[in-house]
């Protein structure tokens, strides 16, 4: 069979399969009746098919996919969560900037929770952990005050925000602006990030 043309091989399997010409039918039986090695080997091929067609019929017992997969080991968690990030990176993407993010804005609120800081401007004058906008003197921008507390004698032109302290008005005091006092872990953590975006 070695020294036989190798058409002679896909004949076999055209024949077998109805697929076969009549010119090419000719000359594979002219062949298989002078060769003994292809007669075997046409003859293995017929009976495997007829093996394979006997077979079709078997079918697999009740619950024989349920027990085969009982059988096979469990998948650890750790392999179902890497999958997971593997096939949704847009939402790892996500949950990894909202990690280092959230990470990055309590650091930030740790780093300033107990000293006293403030707007820094000329005009005004601090009295132990008291910022003051005197009587008669007009501010003219936002005043922040961290840890402190705001008296507020004269006039401010902006918004006045008080973060972990208290604001006092003055009967004369003045404030064109919003005042916010600012005492909760989410209204300042709020306010820190509306403070990164201006």
């Amino acid at each position: 069979m070695t020294s036989c043309p190798k058409q002679i091989v896909h004949y076999m399997h055209d024949y077998l399969d109805g697929e076969i010409d009549n010119e090419s039918k000719k000359e594979l039986i002219f062949h298989i009746e002078t060769c003994d090695d292809c007669k075997r080997h046409y003859l293995e091929l017929k009976k495997t098919i007829a093996l394979v067609q006997s077979a079709s019929h078997i079918e697999a017992p009740v619950g024989f996919t349920a027990k085969v997969m009982a059988l096979l080991p469990r998948e650890g968690k750790k392999v179902g969560i890497e999958r997971w990030f593997r096939n949704h990176p847009f939402f790892t993407a996500a949950a990894l900037f909202f990690l280092l993010m959230g990470g990055g804005l309590f650091s930030l609120l740790e780093q300033g929770d107990d000293h006293f800081a403030f707007t820094k401007n000329s005009e005004l004058k601090v009295e132990s952990e008291t910022v003051i906008v005197p009587e008669g003197v007009v501010i003219e921008e936002d005043i922040v005050v961290k840890n402190g507390n705001v008296r507020i004698e004269g006039a401010v032109d902006g918004d006045v925000t008080v973060i972990n302290g208290e604001r006092y008005m003055a009967s004369a005091g003045k404030v064109t602006g919003e005042i916010e006092e600012i005492d909760r872990l989410f209204s300042r953590l709020w306010f820190e990030i509306k403070s990164l975006f201006n």
